[in-house]
């Protein structure tokens, strides 16, 4: 247990002194939030892979392959499937832009109030996302080094607000690199080979584990439906990803890097399940398959090197939680700020209060959410139910008004807060209802408002 605590404990201040460097490269505000748009193939692939593998898909995808076999390699698929779109399909058309949100570039097609409306709903979704990041660092160093609760989520989300702070999307990028590194070493080159060693090889794999471990559908269509709906689209639109597709030097660094990161999230995929289904030959009686991650962790490798894989976990969810803090902050100072206040938004020093300020609520609404899935779940269906039919449209459909945009917008986050009220958090009707009743509101909105002379926002 000391060893491994001091492993963490040296990934901490590795990650500490490589953020820190951030803060010298963040000299303008174009520095601090989007990298000065200048990140080369390698640095963009590891920190768009590192941001995009969080937790869920970590400790997610054992979770499932422990339950369901090489099935559960579908969350990451979904999430991968995403990343290749987004890089062949949109990522040259955003670089041109020049912009730093997604919001501003709803305020391109439609009335500025739509990025006020937009902005809000992309706000609650990072900073909830990075509320459950938080969270579940502080479980994992909880269960693994017997450290209280509040100290955990003090000590890794302190962490986190600092470097985020201090070196912005500088210092994301930097400290992503490392842990893209950790992740890769830790789970598919230690824990991976060394959990099928411990099982007994692939001949206990074939012998041990019923014929469903190895069919890709034992999740369950509609399950593996959802997880398009929700991780698919997510990775679409969602603010954070937009953000790293930002600081791409070209276009051609977005499309084949952005690939190379599509296919690593498979592969992490796959390693996850492969992981969760050697625990289920070592563990096969887990009473909580929440902790399926952990426990195998511990039942399978040594001192010391089991610090390295909880290094891992801790890398996937600190990359997570700083890209969604980074990516909320710049909401509020791009989108919500100026529109509350009718003035421009700040430079680089506002750039900072602001991360600030958003860690600052991030870390105390970590103390009082108590049901990590149920926020994730409400942040993912609201991103989705309420901006991918604006988005979508504002593309793709020339007689698209401001008037529907905003309709949509409200309509699907309101029809997703109602159906999970009523059906409750793990029911799929609150993602299929906003997605129905966001695309009535839209198309009805439009055809019943005049087109309005589409008003364009500066590049900044």
């Amino acid at each position: 247990m000391n060893l491994d605590l001091l492993v963490v404990v040296f990934y901490f201040l590795v990650i500490g002194a490589v953020g820190w460097l951030g803060v010298r490269r963040a000299t303008t505000k174009e520095d601090y939030l989007v990298a000065g748009r200048n990140l080369g193939p390698c640095l963009y692939l590891g920190t768009l892979s590192a941001v995009v593998l969080g937790g869920a898909s970590t400790i997610g995808s054992v979770k499932l392959g422990y339950t369901y076999g090489i099935s559960g390699v579908w969350l990451c698929g979904a999430l991968g499937a995403g990343i290749v779109v987004l890089s062949t399909v949109l990522a040259k058309p955003l670089l041109q832009l020049k912009l730093y949100t997604v919001s501003q570039v709803l305020a391109r097609r439609y009335h500025p109030a739509a990025r006020l409306t937009s902005g809000a709903i992309m706000l609650a979704y990072d900073l909830m996302v990075a509320v459950t990041s938080i969270i579940a660092i502080g479980s994992v160093m909880q269960v693994m080094f017997e450290l209280p609760f509040t100290t955990s989520i003090l000590l890794g989300g302190g962490l986190v607000v600092l470097y985020s702070t201090l070196g912005g999307m500088w210092s994301l990028t930097l400290t992503d690199i490392i842990q893209f590194i950790i992740m890769t070493v830790g789970l598919m080159l230690v824990l991976m080979p060394m959990s099928i060693v411990k099982a007994g090889g692939w001949e206990a794999f074939g012998s041990l584990l019923p014929a469903s471990y190895y069919q890709l559908s034992s999740i369950g269509l509609d399950t593996i439906l959802v997880f398009f709906l929700i991780y698919f689209f997510g990775i679409l639109i969602g603010q954070d990803i937009w953000q790293r597709v930002f600081t791409a030097r070209s276009a051609n660094v977005a499309r084949y890097a952005g690939l190379g990161a599509g296919v690593y999230c498979v592969l992490y995929g796959v390693t996850g399940a492969l992981i969760g289904m050697a625990g289920k030959i070592v563990l096969p009686q887990l009473a909580n398959t929440d902790g399926a991650f952990a426990a195998i962790a511990q039942a399978v490798l040594p001192a010391g090197i089991s610090g390295l894989v909880a290094a891992a976990a801790l890398a996937a969810l600190m990359s997570t939680a700083s890209a969604c803090l980074l990516a909320s902050s710049t909401i509020a100072l791009e989108d919500v700020l100026p529109a509350i206040r009718k003035r421009p938004s700040g430079g680089l020093a506002a750039g900072r209060f602001t991360t600030l300020i958003m860690g600052v609520i991030m870390l105390g609404l970590a103390f009082l959410v108590r049901d990590v899935m149920a926020a994730l779940t409400l942040a993912y269906n609201l991103l989705v139910g309420g901006m991918l039919i604006p988005l979508v449209g504002a593309i793709f459909w020339q007689r698209a008004t401001s008037s529907g945009a905003i309709a949509s917008m409200l309509a699907g986050s309101l029809c997703v807060l109602g159906l999970m009220y009523y059906h409750g958090i793990e029911a799929n009707s609150p993602i299929y209802g906003g997605l129905l009743a966001g695309g009535v509101a839209f198309v009805v909105g439009s055809l019943l408002t005049r087109p309005n002379p589409q008003p364009q926002v500066q590049s900044e």
